[in-house]
C-alpha cells in the first residue's frame, strides 16, 4: 500500500473515519465523518507523526519549525517532529502557542523554539473546515517574527465548498494568504480507497459521491 492507503486504513481502524448520517457543525448531513479526537494512544500518535512526516517529505515542503497551533495542533506537531528526525533523519524544531500570554517565568506567547525573521515554518493541524486556526495562526506568528510560512499540513482535505463561497477553506487559505494547504490524503483519495477495497464502506459509496456532487468546491 502507498502511505496514503495505509493511512486512510490507519484512520479507519482508529475510528477515526467512520460511516453512517451524520449532522456536520455546517448543518449539512454527510454520509462520513472524520473524529481526530479518536487518537488516543501512544502508538496512534506516533503513527500519525510518521504520516505528517511523509507528507512533508514527499512535497519536499522548507520546513525549520514545525508550528501546532494550541490546543489540538501542539501532540501533532510534537508527533511530526519526531517522525521527521526518526523517519527521514530531518532534524527541525517545533513551537507552539499559549491561548493566553504567560506573565512570569520566561513570559511570552510561545512555548518551544524562538522564532526569527525568515524562518520557514510548517502549521500543523488535523483538518481545515474554516480555516480559522489558520487566521488565529498567522497574527501570532508574524507577530513574534517576520517568519516565512512555508505550508501548512493537514490530515484530510474533505475538498469542500465553504458556506460563505464556492470555493474550499483549502482553497481560500491560498487566495487570502498566499498559504498552500498541503493534506495527507483528500476525499476522493478516500473515496478509491472503498472502491479499492482498502476500508469498508463499499455501501457509502453512492452517498459519498452525491455528497461531494452537491457540496464538493471545483478543484
Amino acid at each position: 500500500m502507498t502511505y496514503k492507503e495505509e493511512f486512510i486504513k490507519f484512520m479507519a481502524d482508529s475510528g477515526v473515519l467512520t460511516f453512517g448520517d451524520f449532522t456536520l457543525k455546517s448543518g449539512r448531513k454527510a454520509p462520513y465523518f472524520i473524529n481526530c479526537g479518536n487518537y488516543k494512544t501512544g502508538e496512534q500518535l506516533a503513527k500519525l507523526g510518521g504520516f505528517y512526516a511523509d507528507c512533508i517529505k514527499e512535497n519536499n515542503i522548507p520546513v525549520e519549525t514545525l508550528f501546532g497551533p494550541a490546543y489540538k495542533g501542539i501532540p501533532l506537531a510534537v508527533s511530526a517532529v519526531v517522525a521527521l528526525s526518526n523517519k527521514y533523519g530531518i532534524n527541525v524544531s517545533y513551537c507552539f502557542d499559549r491561548k493566553e500570554a504567560k506573565d512570569h517565568g520566561e513570559g511570552g506567547m510561545f512555548v518551544g523554539k524562538t522564532l526569527t525573521d525568515g524562518e520557514k515554518v510548517i502549521i500543523i493541524d488535523d483538518v481545515m473546515t474554516s480555516g480559522k486556526a489558520l487566521r488565529e495562526s498567522l497574527p501570532k506568528l508574524k507577530g513574534a517574527a517576520d517568519v516565512d510560512i512555508s505550508g501548512m499540513v493537514i490530515t484530510v482535505d474533505r475538498m469542500e465548498k465553504s458556506l460563505t463561497s464556492e470555493h474550499s477553506a483549502v482553497q481560500d487559505a491560498f487566495t487570502e494568504f498566499g498559504i498552500k494547504v498541503y493534506s495527507i490524503v483528500t476525499i476522493k483519495d478516500i473515496i478509491k480507497a472503498i472502491e479499492d477495497g482498502i476500508v469498508e464502506g463499499r455501501e457509502y459509496l453512492d452517498a459519498m459521491k452525491k455528497y461531494l456532487a452537491d457540496y464538493g468546491a471545483d478543484y
